[in-house]
């Protein structure tokens, strides 16, 4: 027999397996879907699919500056800051601490939305919202006017943000000045002073900055008290989710990863991490319940606003993917520039999210076109580009290689199986699958959730 000293006695130590020492599964994983080039990508589409039978549908990064549209009943909403699961009655929708929130924006869109049709109703009752999570102030949407303006002025070139205020809102963030949901929801005078001192912040920053301080301040008291019954603890409602009963969390990413403020085209990117790094940082939840990542991937490549762009077409090919496609952007109406898939940029997103899957979106698009191009290597100065360069630089002289495949000119909107489609369109998708080494899982060949094809 052995013995162990207490500090006061020697006990007789008994040999046992400690359960606490057994590894253990953790009870349910969050499965999250992630833009895969620079945004638009269909990622709403996805979400809504999987959030028909999901218990939580959670948003971890970004703001009001991104843009999801869904079709339901032949009503289409617009999501900018509210989980587009959010038309799932059953499923509790939750805006985590990686969100930075504008709530003047955040009711507005409730609004709107619920005059659409009836698939908001009761949108209250099914939401909460992170004690942790930032504010945008009416002033940060201000000063990011001001600072695009500014470099416009000093470069010739602004970053084409959408002037939501979501940078200086992080910048707030960063800087250890910024307010929090759980400020506002506690005492308001010590939340007033604090408002106050960060709007005097930027007003010596920006002179000219037009801030009507007690006029928000007024505006955030009423607010204050719509927001209080939405407001949980994030970190304790994400562990009650992940090691209780069985449930089904989805996580939605906004932007995409070409945007990620580390692996994104820095410095024309988001201000957070939209790769699947901000799903633990932005909801509290630990790598090992990160189950399935699915990467959402549009048939041809889009960007909005400035910045480099190596398959773009910019003449007849661009303007009909661009016609055919609708492409504007749901937060800002702006043109999307498009161009061919570019599978370079895919396959780096892949390395750092790691899909298990792909949806493939809007591949009726391609419809009309007799002949299809796929981006498959970077050169520069006639030298191959063992990877995806982070210098923009570098980014802007890259000429491509591209892979020519043929096109199949037939409508595929009605096509409800892989084996439905035409050879060529499975080929296309065989090819992205091949030089991906991921497999494809959804096909989308319109705009209904009918119209996603699911292939396993």
């Amino acid at each position: 027999m052995t013995y162990e000293y207490t500090g006061m006695r020697v006990l007789p130590f008994v040999s046992q397996e400690c359960p606490l020492r057994v590894p253990k599964e953790p009870q349910n994983k969050v499965t999250v879907v992630l833009g895969a080039q620079w945004g638009d990508e269909g990622k709403g589409k996805v979400v809504d699919l999987l959030a028909m039978d999901a218990d939580i549908v959670c948003r971890c990064q970004g703001g009001n500056n991104a843009g999801h549209t869904v079709v339901v009943d032949s009503v289409e909403y617009d999501f900018h800051l509210l989980p587009s699961g959010v038309l799932n009655k059953k499923a509790v929708s939750f805006i985590g601490n990686g969100v930075v929130i504008h709530l003047p924006g955040l009711f507005e869109e409730a609004e709107k939305n619920l005059q659409k049709g009836k698939g908001l109703q009761g949108w209250e009752e099914r939401l909460k919202i992170s004690d942790r999570a930032h504010l945008v102030f009416n002033f940060h949407q201000a000063v990011d006017g001001i600072q695009e303006q500014q470099r416009q002025q000093q470069e010739g070139k602004n970053l084409g943000t959408t002037k939501k205020g979501i940078g200086p809102a992080y910048s707030s963030k960063a800087a250890r000045n910024g307010l929090r949901v759980c400020d506002l929801v506690s005492d308001f005078k010590v939340f007033e002073e604090k408002f106050r001192m960060l709007a005097e912040h930027f007003l010596t920053m920006y002179p000219k900055l037009n801030v009507d301080v007690d006029s928000e301040l007024e505006q955030l008291k009423g607010l204050a008290e719509r927001l209080r019954p939405l407001v949980t603890d994030g970190v304790y409602f994400m562990h009650r989710a992940l090691t209780g009963p069985s449930k089904k969390i989805l996580v939605e990413g906004a932007n995409a990863a070409l945007l990620d403020i580390d692996f994104g085209t820095y410095p024309f990117v988001t201000s957070s991490n939209c790769t699947v790094g901000g799903v633990c940082t932005g909801l509290g939840v630990p790598p090992s319940y990160v189950g399935r990542v699915y990467g959402v991937v549009k048939a041809y490549t889009t960007r909005v606003g400035v910045g480099a762009f190596p398959t773009e077409q910019d003449n007849e090919t661009g303007e009909l993917l661009q016609s055919r496609g609708r492409e504007f952007g749901v937060t800002t109406g702006r043109r999307r520039r498009c161009g061919w898939l570019d599978l370079i940029l895919v396959r780096y997103a892949h390395m750092v999210n790691g899909f298990t899957a792909i949806a493939l979106t809007k591949l009726d698009i391609l419809d009309t076109l007799p002949e299809i191009k796929v981006g498959v290597a970077y050169k520069v100065d006639g030298q191959s580009l063992p990877s995806f360069p982070a210098n923009m630089d570098v980014l802007t002289r890259v000429s491509v290689d591209y892979e020519t495949l043929p096109g199949w000119c037939c409508n595929t909107e009605a096509a409800r199986s892989f084996e439905e489609l035409p050879s060529q369109a499975q080929s296309y998708i065989r090819f992205i699958e091949d030089f991906l080494q991921v497999p494809v899982k959804w096909v989308g060949v319109g705009k209904s959730r009918e119209s996603m094809i699911k292939l396993f």
